[in-house]
């Protein structure tokens, strides 16, 4: 897929910044040296890890700039028509309820592990389905109820948490204040979210 030159140039982390800084300090020492990649981000790495939190600090500092700026960018990019965009997660949106079956998961695991301790993950999954399917309708019973308990309360939690958005854009809108503004952005962000959990 061609890449998009509108597109907002990528987030930074803090280890990406401090290489960056090492890069910058070596041209200045070495201006007409030629530099071994490979070397140098090892060197590099061995640095990181023996930096104290207080070092660390001021690239972090940098990296959570640099993410402000990429997703106030990523709000106002529209891609090209055939290309998605990407949404982001807000990491305070209600989490999705897991299913009757994931909660028996929960329960029988355990004892799965203890009674076939060489039992790979996937193959612990494939005994637990096998479990489950032959379960009789009344030991489902309970998981199901919980389930649909916590599927309720995740729809209720749903509805209140887009209708905050909804409330935020509305009143941006009325208002054009700046500070309701940016909640109309993060009210928006949040419907798309939760819409497109699962796509990524």
């Amino acid at each position: 897929m061609v890449k998009d030159p509108r597109k907002p140039r990528g987030k930074m982390s803090s280890y990406a910044y401090f290489v960056q800084t090492c890069r910058e300090e070596h041209k200045k020492k070495h201006p007409d040296a030629s530099v071994n990649f490979s070397e140098f981000s090892k060197k590099c790495s061995e640095r990181w890890k023996t930096m104290s939190p207080k070092e660390k600090g001021k690239f972090e500092d940098m990296a959570k700039q640099d993410k402000v700026r990429y997703e106030r960018e990523m709000k106002n990019y529209i891609p090209p028509k055939g290309q998605k965009k990407k949404r982001f997660k807000d990491p305070n949106a209600p989490k999705r309820p897991p299913s009757a079956f994931f909660l028996f998961c929960a329960d029988f695991r355990p004892k799965v592990k203890v009674e076939n301790p060489g039992l790979s993950i996937g193959d612990t999954a494939k005994k637990l389905g096998e479990m489950w399917n032959s379960s009789s309708a009344e030991s489902k019973q309970p998981y199901e109820k919980k389930a649909a308990k916590l599927k309720e309360k995740y729809d209720k939690d749903i509805v209140a948490y887009r209708t905050k958005g909804k409330v935020d854009s509305e009143s941006a809108a009325a208002a054009d204040d700046d500070d309701d503004e940016e909640e109309e952005e993060e009210g928006d962000e949040e419907e798309e979210d939760d819409e497109d959990e699962d796509d990524e």
